[in-house]
């Protein structure tokens, strides 16, 4: 059976570009990354496409591609247009899907709707990224306590960077959740780099 998951994660800046492409080339997934909000000439999609070494991956086009690098909700009002939640629709593939959001869960997309409505629309399981800072456990005890109010389920997180064994118990202890994956550090970020880490961690899905 094929999978799809969506990867979001605890704030921004937490590794969700370099996890999805992790996870593209372990599951050789299609890719697809709802909104884009700035950075057109250098997206996610471009990034994760440049990052892929498989043959059998689809990059499927954003459904809203937003000029301004600033809240999805901010980017659209400045490009004049609203983001709809009726509008995403998860692309027909008949392989896995890895879909990536923007942010963290409470980024908001217009005036009522935020990113985990637009998983809970989309019906899909989701992969936590988790990156430990000071701080990492409140932002991912938050952002699970809110996916469980809306029953959204949680295949597992997926801790990013350098690991922090007394963080990382802490949250599964209290969450219960599994672990899909520890992803280290990349210090050198290319093909090749991610090929490795998709074929040598062991991941559990």
């Amino acid at each position: 059976m094929n999978k799809t998951y969506f990867v979001t994660g605890i704030g921004t800046e937490n590794g969700k570009t370099v996890t999805a492409a992790i996870l593209v080339e372990k599951l050789k997934a299609d890719y697809w990354k709802p909104i884009q909000s700035g950075d057109l000439e250098q997206s996610d999609t471009l990034k994760v496409e440049s990052l892929i070494s498989n043959s059998n991956t689809k990059f499927h086009p954003e459904t809203y591609r937003l000029t301004q690098p600033f809240s999805p909700h901010y980017s659209a009002q400045l490009d004049g247009v609203k983001i709809d939640l009726a509008e995403f629709n998860i692309p027909q593939t008949t392989n896995n899907l890895i879909i990536e959001g923007a942010g963290g869960l409470m980024v908001p997309l217009n005036n009522e709707d935020l990113i985990i409505d637009l998983i809970k629309k989309l019906g899909v399981e989701v992969i936590l990224v988790s990156k430990n800072y000071l701080g990492s456990i409140n932002h991912t005890l938050l952002s699970v306590e809110a996916l469980n109010n809306r029953k959204i389920p949680i295949k597992g997180i997926i801790f990013n960077g350098e690991p922090n064994p007394a963080t990382e118990s802490i949250i599964l202890k209290k969450t219960g959740l599994a672990v899909v994956a520890h992803i280290p550090l990349l210090t050198n970020l290319n093909k090749e780099s991610i090929f490795a880490v998709a074929n040598e961690i062991n991941f559990t899905f």
